[in-house]
């Protein structure tokens, strides 16, 4: 009873995780793998908080002092995961961003080569198809007859 308010919070806080990722599951495209680690983190924690005790044991176990440190050294491994998971997905959608407006640039830039130089209809809309990634694309320019250039 003299750790009780600690100990709500605290699994106030696991479980109020767990709902958030649950909520969300079938919208985020999470990995099998990332659903059970994270499934087994939010047990392994609520057990945490009820036993501290134990933790302290596996930690002694582990050659570590206290049960904080060891929480302290997964928690930085944990981190350092994270972090590193982030980074890999950041550098994939840069990449995947870099190949779509590279599709855009040339898409556009045949279209607009097409509409200058009088290509053929079938040509016009396969560029178009492919220019149709865009979901705000620019006003499509009057082609330009030379003989209503205007001076």
């Amino acid at each position: 009873m003299k750790y009780f308010w600690i100990q709500l919070l605290l699994i106030a806080g696991s479980v109020s995780m767990a709902l958030m990722f649950i909520r969300t599951w079938g919208q985020a495209k999470n990995r099998a793998w990332k659903r059970i680690a994270f499934s087994l983190f939010v047990i392994v924690n609520v057990y945490a908080v009820l036993r501290p005790t134990d933790v302290t044991w596996v930690a002694h176990q582990l050659g570590v002092g206290r049960g904080t440190d060891l929480v302290l050294y997964v928690m930085v491994l944990a981190m350092g995961f994270l972090t590193l998971n982030t980074f890999l997905r950041f550098r994939s959608l840069e990449k995947k961003l870099t190949d779509l407006a590279r599709t855009v640039a040339l898409a556009e830039g045949a279209r607009h080569n097409d509409a200058r130089l009088g290509g053929t209809p079938a040509a016009v809309v396969a560029t178009e198809a492919a220019a149709a990634v865009v979901t705000e694309a620019e006003p499509e320019p009057e082609p330009v007859d030379s003989d209503t250039v205007k001076a």
